[in-house]
This record gives C-alpha cells, structure tokens and sequence, in this order.
C-alpha cells in the first residue's frame, strides 16, 4: 500500500494549521505539526523544549537537529502505531530541512505525494496572526516586531523551499472562506 504524504507549505497565518486538520480528517492521516510537537516539549519542560523556546521567543527557526530528532522520534511512534500517511504542517522551513525530511521518508520506505504551498498576502497574514493571538493565547503571535521578524525570517529561509520541491509543489491561493481553500487544497491531493 502506497502513503499518501503531503507537505502543507506557507507562511505564518496562511491557515496551514487550520486546513491540516481538515485535511487529516478527509484523507485519514496523521497530523504533523512541529509547532504543535514544540509546545508540547516547552509544556513539558524538556531539555529540547527549552532550546527550542529561546528560538522561537525571537521569531527565529529551530535548529534543523533539535526539529528533525523530534519529528523523527514522533514518526517512528505513528507508524507502529499503524497511521498509513502524514501531513507535515509547519515542516520543513529550510532547503536544509527539506533535505533532511526527504532522507527520513527514504529510510521510512516512504515518499511525499505533494507539496501544498498556501499564498497569502502581507497584509492578511498579519490581520489574521493578531486574530489568532487573541484567542489562541500566544504571546508571539501579539507583538508586531516579533510578527514582523517572523514574516521576515519566513521569506528569507523558508520561502526557497518551494523551488526545492518544485516538482511536487501546487500553489493555492490563500485567501477567501476556510471552506473554500479547503475545497482547492482536496483537489490538488485527488489530483497529485
């Protein structure tokens, strides 16, 4: 039996989250996500967590092995487990990453079917990040320097990775109603 594994690729307050578990539920996979598998560390308090939180507290990346030891680790669990394909929301955010995961999926026997890479412009992602900041209860997702940085970083470091998996990738455009992104992003996976 073949995986289906995509990538869900944006920028921060492109909705990647929101539509990740939808997708998850109509597709029956595993939802990924490393912020999730992040806030869990520094809920936690683990070593990873802590190095992970000085990181992210500035609007920067988590270093490439502290984020591929987690999503490793968390792999490994889902396949025993027996999940039969992933969405990775949120990963990867480098060339360097995206090197790193393609090597994960091949000692995995498994490859990405698809790379869904949301465009949304400046000024909705910031309108929708302060949204979120006030009913989700990040702090980082309040402080406009930091929204700003993350913005910043984000077409910097993580933009490139679509030329990366240009073979694969399938832009979508970002922005209208949830149900109607969700409905762009369904056909991309049917007809990936």
């Amino acid at each position: 039996m073949v995986m289906l594994n995509i990538v869900i690729f944006g920028p921060p307050g492109s909705g990647k989250g929101t539509q990740s578990v939808r997708l998850a539920e109509r597709f029956n996979l595993k939802h990924i996500s490393t912020g999730d598998i992040f806030r869990e560390e520094l809920a936690n308090e683990t070593p990873l967590g802590m190095e992970a939180k000085k990181f992210m507290n500035q609007g920067l990346l988590v270093p490439d092995e502290v984020v591929v030891g987690m999503l490793g680790g968390k792999l490994d669990k889902c396949i025993s487990e027996g999940v039969q394909g992933f969405i990775f929301d949120g990963f990867p955010r480098t060339i360097a990453q995206a090197k790193a995961l393609d090597k994960l999926l091949e000692l995995k026997k498994m490859e990405l079917s698809c790379v869904l890479f949301l465009v949304v412009g400046k000024e909705e992602l910031v309108k929708r990040i302060h949204l979120r900041g006030k009913t989700s209860g990040r702090a980082d997702d309040t402080d406009d320097a930091t929204i700003k940085k993350r913005i910043e970083v984000y077409e910097a470091e993580t933009s490139p990775v679509a030329d990366y998996y240009e073979h694969k990738v399938k832009k979508i455009k970002g922005e209208g109603s949830i149900d109607e992104i969700f409905e762009k992003l369904t056909s991309a996976v049917e007809n990936s």
